[in-house]
């Protein structure tokens, strides 16, 4: 079999038409920002309706013809990948079959904005959100990673390999290549981004790499936001000794660089003393205090509508944290291995309590901060005047009432978490060696990066896009949030 071309067919018609309206807006966009800085500064001026006039004359116009080349190379990039959709196949290309795998990405994420502008007045902030922009294209990169882990993951789709398989003779073949003959049965046709330097394919290894990084870095950040709303909520409501000692200790851990920490804690011989399982069992107690506290608070008068809640609540996270902290042939083996109801392997474990345990101490001081300023205001004080007991006020008043930055400080974090569980594939920590996470992908295809440049680009590219579109919805979370 032929090796596959990047466009195939449509390369013919299609390509020269986005290059060349791709490389009109960028000049206008260029075109727009020299003359906007020269222009004198013209004041918008509101119509009797109330909307805002349009900048008007040269740099006016300008403005409107490089919003419409915009929105005419989004529509050929579209029609690119709608179109591929129906061609035969390889067809369409390289970047047509890479658009065919996709599918079920498409269609979850065009149902998803379909459903959430329509129903937008409707969903709070999260509806906002769709009034920006940059949010927008931020929460539309973000979920085309998370339903992409989500059909990886969950239905096995969309790669086309196994991603530990090694197919002889594709060693470092370039994207588009055929598999030979006499091994392609029960395989797809093509490795469509090439084979790294074990003959593996590179778009399955990076389709599953972002299942690993999907379930570690929102879980990880949500258990860190658990420790860090738990400590920092009292520590800035209650103040004096208890908060000068969560601040040092906090302090005390920000005081080591991000990586030496990671090498302390993923060394075989710190994970042999099991230390992380330790460290497991402590910070994965912070949810368990968290909704029981919670709940508590806002129904103890009720007694037994409180104790349903804390039992419907309570049990199943316990059964679930101890199934977590404890390992066979760890020091810490306290629940019967035929209980688990759920096996976290030995070396994900250790990296993602070791990104809890890094990321904590931050969230620690951003709740404290909040907290110290929020309880001087007067609903604080109406809440305390009716007898609130501290808990309820920190939980049911305070916090909800931080949820603006939390948000956008969750998401940016969210990234940040991301970049280090990359920096930790790269440098080989934590991780197995055979892991597909992007950041170990990223160094294999490092090592001969002169030679073969296809190995670490998709990953590379991966990380950029998931972790950009971080930053934009967390950009547009901001902007909503303060209108709010």
């Amino acid at each position: 079999m032929d090796a596959l071309t990047w466009t195939g067919s449509l390369g013919s018609l299609l390509v020269p038409a986005i290059t060349i309206t791709a490389s009109v807006f960028l000049a206008g966009v260029i075109l727009q920002l020299i003359m906007g800085a020269f222009a004198p500064e013209v004041k918008l001026q509101a119509n009797p309706d109330g909307t805002i006039q349009g900048r008007g004359g040269l740099l006016g116009r300008l403005e409107t013809y490089t919003g419409w080349l915009f929105m005419l190379l989004v529509g050929l990039i579209a029609a690119f990948i709608v179109i591929a959709w129906f061609m035969p196949y390889g067809q369409g290309g390289i970047l047509g079959e890479i658009s065919k795998r996709f599918l079920p990405t498409w269609i979850a994420l065009i149902v998803t904005f379909i459903v959430s502008i329509t129903f937008k007045r409707k969903l709070g902030l999260y509806g906002k959100l769709f009034d920006s922009t940059i949010g927008m294209i931020g929460f539309g990169l973000v979920m085309f990673w998370v339903f992409t882990s989500i059909f990886v993951g969950m239905f096995d789709m969309i790669g086309t390999h196994d991603p530990l398989q090694q197919i002889s003779g594709l060693k470092n073949k370039l994207p588009g290549v055929a598999v030979p003959e006499g091994q392609d049965e029960g395989f797809y046709p093509h490795y469509l981004l090439g084979g790294d330097n074990l003959a593996r394919d590179i778009f399955t290894r990076m389709v599953h790499g972002s299942v690993i990084v999907m379930i570690i870095a929102p879980l990880a950040t949500i258990f860190a936001f658990m420790v860090g709303i738990t400590l920092g909520l009292p520590a800035g409501y209650y103040g004096g000794k208890l908060d000068t000692i969560l601040s040092f200790l906090a302090n005390l851990i920000l005081a080591f660089p991000v990586i030496l920490l990671f090498y302390l804690l993923v060394t075989p011989e710190i994970v042999a003393t099991g230390l992380p399982n330790f460290l497991a069992a402590f910070l994965f107690v912070f949810p368990l205090v968290f909704f029981g506290v919670l709940i508590n608070s806002r129904y103890k008068t009720q007694g037994s509508k409180n104790t349903l809640y804390l039992a419907v609540v309570l049990i199943p996270l316990a059964v679930l944290y101890l199934s977590v902290v404890s390992e066979a042939n760890s020091p810490l083996n306290i629940w019967p291995n035929a209980l688990d109801v759920i096996t976290i392997p030995g070396g994900i474990l250790v990296v993602f309590v070791s990104v809890v345990f890094v990321n904590s101490p931050t969230v620690f001081r951003i709740v404290r901060g909040l907290a110290l300023d929020i309880k001087t205001r007067d609903y604080v004080a109406a809440a305390q005047t009716r007898g609130e007991g501290p808990w309820y006020i920190m939980l049911w008043e305070i916090l909800p009432n931080a949820r603006g930055p939390l948000i956008v400080d969750f998401c940016l974090r969210i990234g940040y978490t991301t970049i280090l569980l990359g920096t930790l594939g790269f440098f080989g920590l934590g991780l197995p060696p055979e892991s597909p996470d992007w950041g170990s992908t990223i160094n294999e295809g490092r090592k001969l990066l002169l030679i073969y440049v296809h190995p670490a680009l998709p990953p590379a590219i991966a990380l950029l896009s998931l972790v950009l579109g971080l930053n934009l919805l967390a950009d547009g979370l901001r902007e909503e949030s303060l209108k709010d």
